[in-house]
């Protein structure tokens, strides 16, 4: 079987380490480049490191990107035309560059998801189940725990949990967003969905989606502590894209959840 040639965005990156750890595995894929926002004067697994560019990408089929969003939006403007599938699991993007994604994706088969693993994506389903089932009479909130260096809050996950509440109700999402607390040992709930980011040590990640009636509290939980199962999930994502043409697509689709 011909290997899928594969394209590593943010190759220093603790994710984009990660994925090279990963890559070692997967007998399907050859990764033919790795790039960086800035010069790098040092082979990394035989691969010398580029900017992100046409030359960097023009022998892959797929790119797989977990970097910061303005990295991402410049992969996608080279990927578009260059006809390249891309698989995002970058977070923390704003609603204007989430709808630039979307115009990219008439060009380009594009998965984007918040999270690769399939037991967040699990959560979600059950999340959206469970804002369905319980109505108006329950208030919400999500809670996360992330490692030190995680720079965004509330976490991608966190977000797609609390579009995931949004979707159950048939409500906006954006609409729903409440306070965004960080590090806090308690919040509230309330009318809206709120956040709360804790940030320490060497945590892989930690969700939670809490349903209350004031008499009573449901918990989703799910804790992940290895991050391998990130890559793992972005390699299924990346071999799925192959044979689909342009849109947006998501885990769920890959995990054919309904």
């Amino acid at each position: 079987m011909k290997k899928i040639k594969f394209s590593i965005t943010g190759c220093l990156g603790r994710m984009g380490r990660q994925l090279i750890k990963s890559s070692v595995n997967e007998k399907k894929f050859k990764l033919v480049s790795i790039t960086e926002y800035r010069v790098v004067n040092k082979k990394i697994v035989g691969l010398n490191p580029q900017l992100n560019s046409f030359s960097a990408f023009k022998n892959t089929n797929v790119i797989i990107d977990f970097t910061i969003p303005k990295c991402t939006l410049e992969v996608l403007k080279i990927a578009s035309k260059l006809k390249k599938r891309v698989v995002i699991g970058t977070t923390g993007f704003s609603k204007k560059e989430e709808n630039l994604i979307k115009k990219y994706s008439k060009k380009i088969p594009i998965l984007k998801a918040g999270n690769m693993s399939l037991g967040i994506n699990l959560l979600m389903y059950l999340t959206e189940i469970a804002s369905k089932s319980l109505g108006d009479n329950f208030l919400s909130k999500v809670f996360e725990m992330h490692h030190k260096h995680k720079k965004d809050h509330p976490s991608g996950t966190a977000l797609m949990l609390g579009k995931g509440i949004a979707t159950g109700k048939k409500k906006d999402f954006y609409r729903l967003i409440g306070k965004k607390y960080l590090n806090k040992k308690l919040f509230p709930f309330s009318k809206k969905i709120n956040f709360n980011s804790i940030r320490k040590g060497k945590i892989v990640g930690n969700h939670k989606v809490l349903f209350s009636s004031g008499k009573e509290t449901i918990t989703l939980d799910h804790e992940a502590f290895d991050r391998a199962l990130y890559s793992e999930g972005a390699f299924i994502a990346a071999k799925w894209l192959m044979n689909k043409k342009p849109g947006l697509y998501s885990m769920r689709d890959v995990l054919n959840f309904k």
